[in-house]
């Protein structure tokens, strides 16, 4: 792409119908906000220079924008929102497009978007003065409609507010994406006025006086996104690309309705994604692991031939082999060696769980380091806590954990040693050795007799 382009990302609108404290583009949908989604959109065109227009919550949606990488990226700032004219001519003023020969403006709230609309958009354009992207809705609700003449020419957009009952009635709609020249722009722009029902300086009003043409374009690609419901439906959309090229890259998605992969999840070929699995955020998954049913991972890593069932993951990893669940929650740095398991009812936090080792059920193991063919019997507690600070636990290659044994931290169990069932082990146990911790059984008769005995 020409390094004559620049790109203007219209960032600084509240989203009033959104009803929400935080900035309309910051919204997320499939794992990414709404403003990332169209950054990732203009990286492959190669543009010299992106500029997003920040207004509302200006230094979250800035961080925002830059987080993203994007290459030649600037923030603008519109502390007053007075319109997309008025956005645009921010930039104009500050210098931000200076070098352009063709400012390309596209908003913040269209995740659908792909470089591909972008791309014809640009080609059509040429050296035209104006060229818009435009779309036809069976409900154009809200939008701008793209008034023709007889000819089928571009006359003008006349925004919702502002048109007649038969100009309502228009299918093809404005997705507010442009490619203009830009000295025609900047003299367009100076010439705005709020003379309509918003008193905002409209970008669309420059559409006409500048004889724009325009391309077409599916509305799954182009279709913004101005209130939650609307939020949702892109959401199904995003998801359902995102599941297609899994499964084109050999993931077995069992039932794609009920199968939630964030875009910047990484799922590897053969792996097999379940009913009710959720990936969220920057998951790892390997080839032949084994998803679901019912499993949330958020920022966790799942290595090759690993199972989780019925199960959540929270920043923890896994490693080949190892089984997690049914009903097991794996907390931020926890770590399973290859091989291990953590069953039914475990809950596992900051703790590395030894290769081949099993925590098989009912257990709570955190600020712990388990060691290699370890066995945590049923109901063991690490006791991490004293009410201020945490403490940890060693347990030792090949040690076995009797049922019931409570683990009082800071405590060390040695290599192949053993605990009985129902200890509370408050002292470190030797290598090889086994230790218990019980009151002497008291055996009383014929209790039941007089317990039942009449008074």
């Amino acid at each position: 792409m020409s390094a004559e382009v620049a790109a203007v990302v219209l960032a600084a609108g509240q989203g009033t119908r959104f009803r929400s404290d935080r900035a309309k583009v910051l919204h997320e949908v499939a794992g990414r906000s709404m403003l990332r989604w169209v950054l990732e959109s203009l990286r492959p065109l190669g543009l010299d220079r992106v500029v997003v227009v920040v207004g509302h919550q200006a230094d979250a949606v800035r961080a925002e924008a830059e987080g993203c990488g994007v290459q030649g990226l600037t923030t603008v700032v519109q502390a007053e929102q007075r319109g997309t004219g008025h956005a645009v001519r921010q930039a104009m003023e500050v210098g931000a497009l200076d070098d352009a020969d063709t400012v390309l403006v596209v908003p913040g709230d269209v995740p659908l978007l792909t470089p591909a609309p972008l791309r014809r958009l640009l080609d059509a354009h040429g050296a035209r003065a104006a060229t818009l992207l435009t779309t036809r809705l069976p409900d154009p609700t809200g939008y701008g409609r793209v008034l023709r003449d007889h000819a089928g020419e571009v006359v003008r957009i006349v925004e919702e507010r502002d048109a007649t009952d038969a100009e309502r009635q228009v299918d093809e709609v404005g997705t507010s994406i442009y490619a203009f020249a830009r000295e025609p722009l900047a003299a367009e722009l100076a010439r705005l006025s709020t003379g309509n029902a918003q008193g905002e300086e409209y970008l669309t009003d420059i559409i006409g006086p500048l004889s724009a043409d325009a391309v077409l374009a599916p509305a799954e690609l182009v279709a913004g996104v101005n209130d939650r419901a609307q939020l949702a439906d892109a959401g199904a959309v995003l998801r359902r690309r995102i599941l297609d090229r899994l499964m084109r890259e050999g993931v077995t998605v069992i039932d794609p309705a009920s199968t939630y992969v964030d875009a910047d999840a990484v799922v590897e070929a053969d792996a097999v994604l379940r009913p009710g699995t959720l990936l969220e955020g920057r998951c790892v998954v390997g080839a032949h692991a084994d998803i679901g049913p019912d499993a949330r991972l958020v920022d966790a890593i799942v290595e090759t031939g690993a199972t989780v069932t019925y199960s959540v993951m929270v920043e923890a990893s896994v490693g080949p082999q190892a089984t997690v669940g049914p009903y097991t929650y794996l907390r931020p740095g926890t770590r399973l060696e290859r091989g291990a398991k953590a069953g039914a009812f475990v809950e596992i936090k900051q703790s590395v769980i030894g290769e081949g080792s099993k925590v098989p059920h009912l257990s709570y193991i955190g600020d712990a380091t388990v060691g290699k063919d370890a066995n945590i019997g049923a109901a063991t507690v690490t006791v991490n806590y004293d009410g201020q600070h945490k403490h940890k636990t060693v347990i030792g290659d090949g040690a076995f954990i009797g049922s019931d044994t409570m683990l009082v931290a800071p405590v060390e169990v040695g290599p192949r040693a053993y605990t009985g069932a129902g200890s509370v082990i408050t002292h470190d146990v030797p290598g090889g050795a086994l230790a218990v911790e019980r009151n002497e059984q008291r055996i009383v008769p014929d209790y039941a007799d007089r317990k039942r005995k009449p008074r």
